[in-house]
């Protein structure tokens, strides 16, 4: 019996003691300084009101009924409780607090007036019930504006937040400038907007200036931070504004983009920093469905290089476009896992099958390919980083001309309707085996579409530089800012073109479905870009400045290393003149030369025998006769 009493105790403190906790957790001193606010405050509009009904004579009658007054609060602040009114954080108190306290108020004046009328207090004024709910209405709800006003002045502010001007006072302005208030590390400072009609006026209680007064504010308010709120406006606005944010040395961040939000993925106090994307980018021409699912939908697909930056993006894109089957294949096991383990739970629907091999497996290829019935292939896998490939020219050829070679025939033996090579603009008069390595392939898929064009049809999809891949020097300079530098650039004069991942294999898989056989397709890369001003750009987007001779305290060095073997100052898209247009505005067509079928053969099983010989330097020999543009 002593046990179970023991035991019955120790229940009852442990439910105390949550209960005790619940309690401290809901009523915080905030809060607890609010209730005995109201419980002072409502009787006291209740005297106010019967004072300025009577005047300053108190009607003795009324004495009996003292408790009256006093017990307004008994039955409003629960009303006040019920409808959340001590919930909200004063600070971050919304215009919304209007309409609890009209309702709490409301139904407080109906329960007063059934008191009167119950207890028959006839000397109770009743045009007063009207003027109490006038005055608690002022009281509760004005007590309540006044604190938020203290606490989000000077006076109440937390000097530790950075100020910040939030660029764009339209919704998503408004929500950021509220999401911060939440936060602890930004607090507004005021909003800038290009809308004229704004200017001037206060939006929850931060002004609105031009954007041309934002040098001048910034410097007022020591503002170095500019959160740019405009997720609906297109590339070249954002261009815009981030440049002029640059030439006055303010550090930008930014919204996700409005669909983001939209679809609930990220929040507005999500922000992210300014990519070079959004200043190289533009704006992506809407796809011709049609010639997006030509290839695709319904059809039994192989990527090969699917792990790649090129492969994983076509994987991606391929999955959203319903084919009946998805063979990915890649060399490298880690990177076929992960664009696997990344496309299973968004398309749980789709067949996806595993590939782990080189394109240099002839035998594996042509089971791959009979097996699984393939109906389109594309082709990216592919050795790219230049002085790696200019180290080992044999593994080069063996995998971009040997791969392509071996893909290329068990396309044709098996009637694949259609294989599309993802070639580079450093095949244009290449002056590096990389480049070579690529223009040969190309070569050999413009052969092999002229003998079996009644099956097959091949074609070519060449574009410069990608942002982001693998072999491009934006994750290169990304992690040079990142280890405090310096940033290496090759030569000052080097000049790219650039194009985002998703525009250029968007493109690709347009430019495969209007091939008839044997095009060279060129996607318009836009202008080029000095690669010296790329790195300036990424340095000032980090948040960072330029570390030279103007600028001796500056965060980050460029240094110049020179042009390493067979890289060339500048890219070119095409080999002879005059592209032909296509239907698609940002795709052209290459006129260029190809080479007979037969002696294209004769002269690769040459260059299979120094392969297999280890010969690089006959091989590279045959490399030149092949591709006559190859100058070192």
């Amino acid at each position: 019996m002593v046990n179970q009493f023991q035991l019955k105790i120790q229940k009852s403190s442990m439910i105390l003691n949550k209960l005790k906790t619940k309690i401290s957790y809901l009523i915080t001193p905030e809060i607890l300084s609010l209730l005995i606010l109201d419980c002072i405050l409502l009787p006291l509009a209740l005297f106010s009101a019967v004072w300025l009904r009577l005047g300053a004579e108190w009607d003795p009658k009324l004495t009996p009924h003292l408790w009256l007054f006093f017990s307004i609060p008994i039955w409003t602040i629960p009303i006040f409780i019920n409808f959340g009114l001590y919930r909200a954080i004063v600070k971050y108190l919304d215009d919304k607090v209007v309409y609890v306290v009209f309702a709490g108020v409301t139904i407080s004046i109906l329960i007063l007036t059934f008191l009167i009328h119950i207890f028959n207090i006839l000397a109770f004024p009743r045009t007063s019930i009207i003027i109490y709910g006038l005055l608690a209405l002022v009281y509760i709800g004005g007590s309540r504006f006044l604190l938020r006003g203290l606490m989000r002045s000077s006076f109440g502010r937390n000097n530790t937040l950075e100020p910040v001007a939030i660029y764009g006072a339209g919704e998503a302005g408004v929500q950021l400038a509220s999401s911060l208030a939440h936060g602890h590390r930004y607090t507004a400072g005021f909003f800038v907007d290009d809308d004229e009609d704004k200017w001037g006026n206060t939006i929850r209680g931060i002004k609105v200036y031009p954007p041309a007064k934002l040098k001048a504010l910034s410097n007022k308010f020591a503002i170095k931070h500019i959160l740019l709120a405009i997720p609906s406006a297109n590339i070249a606005r954002r261009r815009e504004i981030i440049k002029q944010m640059e030439q006055e040395s303010l550090y930008v961040q930014t919204l996700p983009g409005i669909n983001d939000i939209i679809s609930g993925n990220v929040r507005f106090s999500d922000l992210k920093n300014i990519e070079i994307e959004d200043l190289l980018g533009r704006e992506m021409v809407p796809p011709n469905t049609n010639l997006l699912k030509k290839n695709i939908l319904g059809k039994n697909v192989l990527v090969t290089g699917a792990g790649g930056s090129i492969g994983s993006e076509l994987v991606r894109q391929i999955a959203t476009l319903n084919p009946q089957k998805l063979i990915i294949l890649d060399s490298s096991e880690f990177a076929l896992y992960s664009i696997h383990q990344e496309l299973s739970p968004k398309f749980p629907y789709l067949k996806i099958i595993d590939i782990l091999g080189s394109v240099t497996n002839s035998a594996m290829i042509d089971e791959v390919i009979q097996n699984h019935k393939i109906d389109t292939i594309y082709h990216a896998a592919a050795y790219k980083h230049v002085p790696i490939v200019e180290l080992n020219p044999i593994s080069g050829l063996e995998n971009n001309v040997f791969g392509t070679l071996i893909v290329a025939q068990a396309a044709a033996k098996h009637n694949v309707t259609n294989m599309v090579l993802i070639s580079t603009d450093k095949a244009v008069r290449p002056t590096n085996v990389m480049g070579a390595s690529k223009r040969l392939a190309e070569l050999i898929l413009q052969a092999f579409a002229s003998k079996y064009r009644n099956s097959t049809v091949f074609s070519i999809v060449r574009f410069g530089n990608v942002l982001g891949s693998s072999g491009s020097v934006v994750p290169l300079f990304k992690q040079q800012i990142k280890q405090g530098g310096p940033i290496t650039v090759t030569h000052p004069d080097v000049i790219r073109y650039f194009m985002t991942i998703p525009e250029a294999v968007e493109l690709v898989i347009q430019s495969g479905s209007m091939a008839k056989g044997g095009e060279v397709f060129v996607l318009d890369m836009g202008q080029a870009v000095k690669i010296v001003d790329l790195a300036q750009k990424m340095v000032y987007l980090s948040g960072l400045t330029i570390k030279d001779e103007t600028n001796p305290e500056g965060d980050i060095e460029i240094r110049y290393t020179g042009l390493r073997p067979g890289e060339k100052l500048f890219e070119e898209l095409l080999i002879g003149k005059n592209p032909t247009k296509t239907e698609h505005n940002q795709i052209m067509m290459a006129n260029e030369p190809l080479l007979d079928y037969n002696y294209l053969m004769n002269q690769l099983n040459l260059m299979q025998g120094f392969i297999n010989r280890h010969d690089s330097e006959s091989a590279i020999k045959i490399l030149k006769t092949l591709v006559n543009e190859y100058k070192v």
